[in-house]
């Protein structure tokens, strides 16, 4: 039996789309002469809906769509597809998590995901149904299946012996001779997520004694990235085929002899990341109908990292830099952006905020009595090139990016409608010496980033000589706190910790406020991520 893994993209809601994707890897898997083609987790519907689940007319449409499907699937072939049901018991939640398998002139069978992940980015029981597992075996021309979704594999204890479930529903599953284990998933990237997607189909299929699939989402929804990266395993767990990562994929599994069509080289760590935020920024735009982006290009590293990425997501004819000197600006900031600017081929602005700063600055001496420099002074300044790349995003109807780092935003160093201004944080996620690593990447082959805004000190340019170290910790002391505390919810140990830590808590109300930060790390801000503003919490 030949089997297609098809890795695509679909759009939350956007089932016309959708389908016709759908159709079309039908049709890429029948040229292959594929019997069976598999499809990931929510393929029809796209993951997640969330709260579009208060809405029953897009459950409606989702099933139309799924007709239209089944009717054109060619004789002789399955189809497994992803998708919402509804619970028609009226017993529990709304809707179930649910697999289709869909063969020409027969009614559809469906299949439910029985683990309904709640911790990080997901919250699957607020409106989805458990399903039972057990009776998720079946048989078609001759070969018997078992169906699991996503989380269903994930209850095995890890390496360490731990498991977030009490009990693994895999155990219940009645031991039997399975051609196949399939597994459909809507699974977000964070570095090493590969590995632990290996672990746990490695010891489903172990358990079973069969050979397994394991078929992901590619694509971006909001700040949540799936990497697709599909792949098939023996019964021993040793891996047998790959699709690519961060793009739509078909790839063959000839079940009988477990030969495959295509190979696929791994990627570096750094190559995934930049892969991961490219795509982020890419589905972000396509996913809201925007075709522009703009930002701040200060000169300092983190911008230049941003407009490159944005550069490799839309193209230099959509992206436009813009420098924003004030009184404190070093010319050689101006300069650099410009460079930077010219290397990319980008459109590229300079609009000065001194004019307009020392208006503000008037006018408040006057109204509010206001003496002497300090703070108010550092964050008008901020406040002013958000105003402006905002008239910019008004204008044009362009996203604006934002630059700001997860180092920074776990200390707070960052001005609340000033550079935190923007509709989409694409390094939010990355520590700063993640940074310097995407700039090192970008320059391996040429110099794209001008040298300089490499090695020079980082700095808000809002005073006079002001450096980023003279308010924060040296960043490799930082970075490593902000991996400690915020990833890994460590306890206090060094003196960065204790230094970061009230920081951290007194600064959660600007993060609440933040864009959507696209996610890289296995905890990341943003939604998944549920501190309280208002507590006592000891430091």
């Amino acid at each position: 039996m030949r089997i297609a893994l098809a890795q695509i993209n679909p759009t939350v809601a956007d089932f016309q789309n959708n389908k016709e994707k759908i159709l079309q890897f039908i049709d890429q898997a029948q040229q292959r002469k594929c019997e069976m083609v598999i499809f990931p987790e929510c393929a029809l519907f796209g993951y997640h809906p969330f709260d579009l689940l208060e809405r029953s007319d897009l459950l409606r449409a989702e099933e139309k769509a799924l007709k239209e499907i089944h009717k054109a699937v060619p004789k002789g072939m399955a189809v497994v597809l992803g998708l919402l049901t509804k619970n028609i018991s009226k017993k529990g939640k709304p809707y179930f998590n649910s697999a289709a398998f869909l063969v020409k002139g027969q009614k559809p069978q469906y299949f439910h995901k029985q683990l309904l992940p709640t911790g990080d980015v997901f919250d699957e029981a607020r409106f989805i149904e458990a399903g039972d597992l057990t009776k998720n075996v079946f048989s078609w021309n001759g070969k018997k299946f078992l169906l699991t979704i996503c989380e269903d594999i994930w209850a095995w204890p890890d390496a360490k012996g731990h498991s977030i479930y009490t009990k693994n529903p895999l155990e219940k599953v009645k031991k039997q001779k399975l051609d196949l284990v399939i597994n459909i998933s809507a699974s977000p990237y964070f570095l090493g997520k590969t590995k632990l997607r290996e672990f746990y189909v490695k010891k489903t299929a172990n358990h079973f004694k069969a050979p397994m699939v394991y078929v992901n989402v590619s694509g971006a929804q909001d700040e949540i990235i799936f990497d697709g990266g599909s792949f098939a395993v023996d019964k021993q767990g040793k891996k047998i085929l790959s699709c690519l990562k961060f793009e739509e994929d078909i790839n063959v599994l000839e079940l009988e002899t477990l030969s495959v069509w295509n190979k696929v080289t791994a990627l570096s760590a750094e190559e995934e990341l930049r892969r991961a935020l490219v795509l982020g920024i890419k589905d972000f735009c396509n996913k809201t109908g925007l075709k522009k982006i703009h930002l701040g290009l200060s000169g300092g590293i983190d911008s230049a990292v941003v407009v490159a990425l944005a550069v490799d997501a839309l193209g230099p004819a959509n992206v436009t830099g813009i420098a924003l000197p004030g009184p404190f600006n070093s010319p050689q900031s101006l300069t650099l952006a410009e460079k930077l600017a010219k290397n990319l081929g980008i459109s590229f602005l300079s609009v000065d905020i001194t004019s307009m700063y020392q208006g503000a600055v008037k006018t408040l001496e006057k109204e509010m009595s206001l003496q002497g420099f300090g703070l108010v002074h550092e964050n008008l300044q901020a406040r002013l090139r958000g105003l402006t790349l905002m008239a910019y995003s008004n204008k044009e109807n362009s996203l604006l990016l934002t630059t700001s780092n997860k180092s920074e935003y776990a200390a707070g160093y960052s001005t609340l409608y000033g550079d935190m201004c923007g509709g989409l944080a694409p390094l939010g996620d990355l520590t700063k010496e993640q940074v310097y690593m995407l700039a090192k990447l970008y320059n391996e082959q040429t110099e794209i980033i001008p040298e300089q805004i490499i090695t020079r000190a980082p700095s808000a340019e809002l005073r006079p000589d002001q450096k980023d170290q003279d308010s924060l910790p040296p960043y490799e002391d930082l970075d490593k706190s902000v991996v400690h505390l915020v990833e890994k919810s460590g306890v206090v140990k060094t003196a960065t910790d204790k230094w970061l830590l009230p920081a951290l808590l007194k600064t959660e109300f600007k993060r609440w406020q933040a864009p959507p930060i696209l996610k890289v790390s296995s905890h990341s801000f943003g939604r998944g991520r549920r501190y309280p503003i208002a507590h006592r919490a000891k430091v």
